[in-house]
């Protein structure tokens, strides 16, 4: 591969903390709104980028459990992006010959946006190069509620033994993300040392990359720097160095 990127590992699954919208809009004198804006903008840009490169996962917190305490002004505009955007990525996704999933309960949203993120599912399905995996409506601890309750219903369905049958590959067989790889590197925007609720299960051995940049600004030269720094770890998950 050309570039800052010749003779480098590419992760095979990448996942992102998208932060810093609101600031970025702040520092300008801008309307929040135009933030989330410019960071859909940079999350297109992203999802090129990260296809380009040979990135075979990637996968986004675009939109939390929390984030229904926000203001309703803000939430609508959020959701009405959500709707903008959603259209977008379906011809985003073919070009780049990306399908695309999503995690989190979907069940809140309005009917048209369900839709609309079932109508993305369905048109991308065929798509083979990079999985991109929104996370909207999602809450790690939630999803990890939800997966406990998809097993007792098992459990009462096709009752089984449950200290033999309950293994890790169990559990996260009933997460959201069953048949997607753990991220090998979580990278976090705007400085924030915290994972904000975002797949606790599946990060349990990914590198952590943190940068001060705010989302909106987020560019290939970030992405070229978070994976020449995870290039310089050395993933021992859970050993010991030789």
């Amino acid at each position: 591969m050309p570039g800052r990127l010749e003779g480098k590992v590419i992760p095979d699954h990448i996942a992102i903390i998208l932060d810093g919208n609101g600031r970025w809009a702040k520092r300008r004198g801008l309307p929040r709104a135009l933030g989330h804006k410019a960071g859909c903008d940079a999350l297109e840009q992203t999802v090129r980028d990260c296809a380009k490169i040979g990135v075979k996962y990637l996968t986004v917190y675009g939109f939390s459990t929390e984030n229904w305490k926000r203001s309703e002004e803000e939430v609508s505009a959020l959701m009405n992006l959500f709707r903008i955007y959603l259209k977008k990525l379906i011809g985003i996704a073919k070009e780049e010959d990306c399908r695309c999933l999503m995690i989190g309960d979907k069940s809140r949203f309005a009917p048209d946006l369900i839709a609309g993120i079932d109508q993305l599912i369905r048109e991308t399905a065929h798509c083979r190069k990079m999985t991109f995996v929104i996370a909207i409506n999602y809450g790690g601890r939630d999803e990890i509620a939800r997966a406990v309750r998809r097993m007792m219903h098992s459990y009462t369905e096709h009752p089984f033994d449950i200290d033999e049958t309950v293994t890790e590959k169990f559990v996260a067989d009933h997460l959201d993300t069953a048949g997607i790889p753990d991220p090998d590197l979580l990278i976090r925007t705007s400085g924030e040392l915290r994972i904000s609720n975002f797949l606790p299960w599946q990060i349990a051995y990914s590198e952590i990359y943190v940068t001060d940049l705010l989302w909106p600004d987020f560019s290939m030269t970030a992405l070229e720097d978070a994976i020449i720094a995870y290039n310089g770890r050395e993933r021992r998950f859970g050993g010991r160095k030789a």
